[in-house]
């Protein structure tokens, strides 16, 4: 976070696991969704008047977001509203000017969102990410978007950093893509598409669409600020040009960064209640309770807050998780405690997100003892006793969450950094000792 911003205490480097002897019972808040936080800021950045984000995301990608924004000449202003997580935000759309450069960070959605915004900007940007994140793929959405006409300086390497030369305006019309490295792909072209002249016609060609909710997530979001979307195939999407309407949108809590919390009542035994749960939800973690229910726990709801309780052991799966990959790693976690081997298939996309996580999910459960194998598409774990050790957090902030929840009944479990939960939950281990202190 930049100065003089709202910035949660936050624990850095090594962190010793805390273990229990005792089931859990707890009652938590979990702070807004990462992925509507940016998808919100993005359609604010580009509404017909201020608007306002209440209780949204703090956390180093939302900043991410926001520096990226503000940096293009969109004005965003903190406005302290009581939530424990911090203010509110107000965005004042603006005239995109750009000559500029932008530092992504880690954030996935803020290098495939701003980049077709970045085409819109009257003058070059330049766009660049934290050295571990260059990696991350962004061939397909360049691709696209020269094929829309934005002119684009890659020096061949068809990844960051790049320049966006812009002027002021993209045509828009028919483009294909391949978007089966990320469907952050889509929904780039998707938000920027209303200020294209002639709306968006998208096509995905590729075998394979990964994090379909995200998709609909994007459509869901511009739908309720008026932008008129149509589907007219799998994989195929019409938007019609014109102006969101500016509004005041509530995020929801992040489903997925409640993942570990929920999966600690079947770790640990006892029961994880998460207040603010949504009836409906396109978030991928929404799939969360009948997931957890399939492997033994007993789910239930009352009003908002969904609680899930420890049955009598925790089953092995087979998962199709292509829809919610980002729940891989907590999973994984409550997988090494089953009764039966777990298959999870459909993710082989994540070796290319923070890390691989594939094989960085593998090699944690190896060295405290584990056994597990990869897939083409996916890994199985085998549970074996496992002993204490270090657990790598690979500056991934779901690798470093799963070894918390592994650590509630595996002694001597340290991850080595658990500052990268702050890429979308500065107040983890926070949150984690309260729920430890029910």
């Amino acid at each position: 976070m930049s100065a003089n911003r709202y910035s949660p205490s936050r624990v850095q480097g090594a962190y010793p696991a805390p273990t229990t002897d005792v089931p859990v019972h707890a009652e938590l808040t979990i702070p807004g969704s990462k992925s509507l936080t940016n998808r919100e800021l993005m359609i604010a950045a580009i509404a017909d008047g201020p608007g306002r984000l209440i209780a949204p995301l703090h956390s180093d990608d939302s900043a991410r977001m926001v520096d990226a924004l503000r940096a293009l000449g969109v004005g965003i202003e903190e406005v302290e509203a009581g939530h424990e997580f911090g203010p509110d935000l107000v965005v004042t759309p603006a005239k995109l000017s750009g000559g500029t450069t932008i530092d992504c960070g880690q954030a996935g959605t803020v290098m495939r969102f701003i980049a077709p915004l970045a085409g819109l900007a009257e003058h070059d940007v330049h766009l660049t990410a934290h050295e571990t994140a260059l990696h991350r793929p962004m061939g397909g959405l360049i691709s696209a978007l020269r094929d829309l006409g934005v002119d684009i300086d890659d020096e061949g390497t068809w990844a960051l950093p790049f320049t966006i030369r812009g002027h002021g305006r993209i045509r828009g019309g028919r483009v294909e893509i391949d978007a089966s490295a990320s469907s952050q792909f889509v929904s780039g072209l998707l938000l920027a598409a209303p200020r294209f002249d002639v709306g968006l016609h998208l096509v995905h060609v590729g075998e394979h669409l990964p994090s379909l909710p995200h998709i609909d997530m994007t459509i869901e979001a511009l739908s309720r600020r008026g932008i008129r979307i149509e589907r007219p195939a799998v994989g195929e999407w019409l938007v019609e040009a014109g102006v969101p309407r500016a509004k005041e949108i509530a995020i929801e809590p992040d489903l997925s960064n409640a993942a570990p919390f929920l999966a600690a009542a079947l770790v640990a035994g006892g029961s994880v209640s998460v207040t603010g749960w949504p009836a409906h939800s396109t978030q991928p973690g929404a799939l969360l309770p009948d997931i957890l229910q399939a492997t033994g726990a007993h789910v239930g709801r009352h009003g908002g807050t969904l609680t899930v309780r420890a049955g009598s052991g925790i089953r092995g799966l087979d998962l199709d998780l292509s829809a919610a990959s980002e729940l891989t790693p907590t999973l994984v976690g409550l997988a090494a405690f089953a009764e039966s081997p777990t298959t999870i298939r459909g993710i082989g996309h994540i070796r290319l997100h923070e890390t691989d996580r594939i094989a960085a999910l593998i090699g944690n459960l190896r060295a405290l003892g584990g056994e597990a194998e990869e897939l083409p598409d996916g890994l199985r774990i085998i549970p074996r006793p496992l002993h204490g050790g270090t657990w790598a957090a690979h500056h991934d902030h779901r690798m470093a969450t799963t070894g918390a929840l592994i650590g509630l009944r595996v002694p001597g479990v340290e991850i080595d950094d658990i500052g990268t939960t702050a890429k979308t939950l500065p107040e983890f281990t926070m949150l984690w000792e309260r729920m430890l202190r029910g």
